[in-house]
């Protein structure tokens, strides 16, 4: 992933004209995401919708948790030999605690997923509150080694540029 900064332009016509220039660049950025009135909905660009964030880190999480969780319990049970749950049977046993060890990790991947915050927070929310306003947002990403355009940016007359990431 590239670079990526968010453009707060208060007119729609300065949005159409500045997403065409920068589409028309060579390179032309690797995303551009008009958002707001009549655009793409904020909710679903993950940049800049925590909770959009927040689950895909979850899910993240969870891919090696819930393994990790159910060979935890599995080995668990065979560790202490506790009779817990023996009406299962020595085998049942076993599978019960690792299924318990799975359910674990899938509650941990929720909890380490809602424990981290994000490093740009505070941009996102007051991105968010440009878009209340009534403004509207270009999101602008470049490819891996290659600068985003800030002098055609500049030319815009922007409300606002916000970096939102570095490569």
């Amino acid at each position: 992933m590239g670079s990526s900064v968010v453009v707060v332009l208060a007119e729609r016509k300065r949005l159409r004209q500045l997403q065409e220039q920068l589409a028309a660049l060579t390179p032309p950025p690797q995303r551009l995401v008009a958002i707001g009135a009549g655009e793409t909905d904020v909710a679903t660009v993950a940049e800049l919708n925590p909770a959009l964030t927040r689950q895909l880190r979850q899910r993240r999480m969870a891919t090696w948790l819930i393994p990790f969780g159910f060979f935890a319990g599995l080995t668990f049970t065979f560790i202490t030999d506790l009779d817990t749950f023996a009406f299962a049977g020595p085998i049942g046993s076993h599978l019960i605690g690792g299924l318990l060890g799975l359910g674990s990790g899938w509650m941990g991947s929720f909890a380490a997923a809602a424990s981290v915050s994000a490093e740009g927070d505070d941009r996102v929310r007051a991105l968010r509150n440009r878009l209340e306003e009534g403004n509207w947002l270009l999101l602008v990403e470049s490819a891996s080694g290659v600068e985003i355009p800030w002098t055609r940016l500049q030319e815009a007359k922007p409300k606002a540029v916000v970096r939102l990431s570095e490569s």
